[in-house]
């Protein structure tokens, strides 16, 4: 394990109509935006973890912007105020072009538990990510997670997350994810966030479950809708998975997802969900989807969809003072 410093660190609304003042796609970001502190060899600061543990008890907006390369960190986001990180990248408008990866390997059972396996844990509300890729090394044999988020009013633009399972732990409070790259085997989307992602990749590398929802309580207003959006195999899958991927199963009782107007491929179990909590009676959904895995016809687990899910119903109505949807 590399020694690494842990600190306490629509239907009928379409997102193209939010605005950001700062980001625009298919742009290059290759120095950081007026205000930021830097990382890397030419930086204010040599680790990421450094430039956040600098900001210490500042409640202000911050940003900080991070040099190309790889870093063996694990960070703990806990700042007073709302942060963004930046990554560098020649191209703004999706992950391929990402240059810089944080990167850690160890298991929850090793660390403890499943936050304190997490490359990245970010309990800071208000938080962005720009072009950055986090990953957990640690790979088959035991949950380990890449990246937990935990708190509320968190995005994420242009970003890929890796591991293989409980990848990304979309613990608590309202998420966005776009243009993203989603990567795993086993439940490596889980938690109990409303969460919403769109334009992004979800990519299986090995056979599992995608989502492991984990709401508890029908009142609870908490979903998962993954929106025009591809699911397929990852490139690195060690097998064909035709046929071996579940589109979820309930980690607690009352789970509740919908997959619309996205292309599912070949890899989707044709019941497409499977089960998991004792006595579960989860909410599963599927609309206007496309490709080899999208019918619906021998599906198990399921209630029919009357349309598809709003943002705001996942987000809040408030979604468009935080979420940069021009990216």
């Amino acid at each position: 394990m590399h020694s690494s410093s842990i600190l306490s660190i629509t239907l009928g609304l379409s997102l193209s109509a939010l605005a950001h003042p700062t980001q625009k796609r298919a742009t290059g970001r290759t120095s950081a935006p007026s205000g930021c502190s830097t990382v890397g060899s030419s930086g204010d600061y040599s680790t990421i973890g450094a430039a956040i543990e600098a900001l210490g008890s500042s409640t202000e907006d911050a940003c900080i912007f991070v040099e190309s390369g790889t870093y063996e960190e694990q960070l703990t986001v806990e700042y007073g105020g709302a942060l963004t990180l930046y990554g560098y990248t020649e191209d703004t408008s999706s992950y391929a072009s990402n240059a810089v990866t944080i990167t850690h390997s160890i298991s929850s059972s090793d660390a403890g538990s499943l936050d304190k396996s997490s490359t990245v844990n970010v309990v800071s509300d208000g938080f962005k990510m720009y072009n950055i890729n986090v990953e957990n090394g640690y790979g088959e044999g035991s949950q380990a997670v890449a990246f937990t988020a935990n708190a509320d009013q968190l995005s994420f633009y242009g970003c890929s997350f890796n591991g293989y399972q409980d990848t990304l732990y979309a613990k608590a409070g309202t998420q966005y994810y776009t243009n993203c790259y989603i990567s795993g085997a086993v439940d490596y989307i889980f938690g109990d966030a409303s969460l919403w992602i769109t334009g992004s990749t979800v990519a299986s590398n090995g056979a599992g479950a995608i989502t492991a929802m984990s709401r508890e309580e029908e009142d609870d207003s908490s979903w998962y809708v993954i929106d025009s959006s591809t699911v397929t195999a990852a490139d690195d899958a060690s097998e064909d998975l035709s046929g071996q991927v579940y589109l979820g199963r309930p980690w607690r009782a009352y789970a509740r997802v919908q997959f619309q107007n996205s292309d599912l491929g070949s890899i989707i179990n044709e019941e497409g969900w499977t089960t998991m909590a004792d006595n579960a009676e989860p909410l599963y959904y599927e609309y206007n989807n496309s490709g080899d895995g999208s019918d619906t016809s021998a599906r198990k687990y399921e209630t029919e969809a009357s349309g598809a899910v709003d943002i705001a119903t996942v987000l809040g109505s408030d979604y468009t003072n935080w979420v940069d949807s021009s990216y």
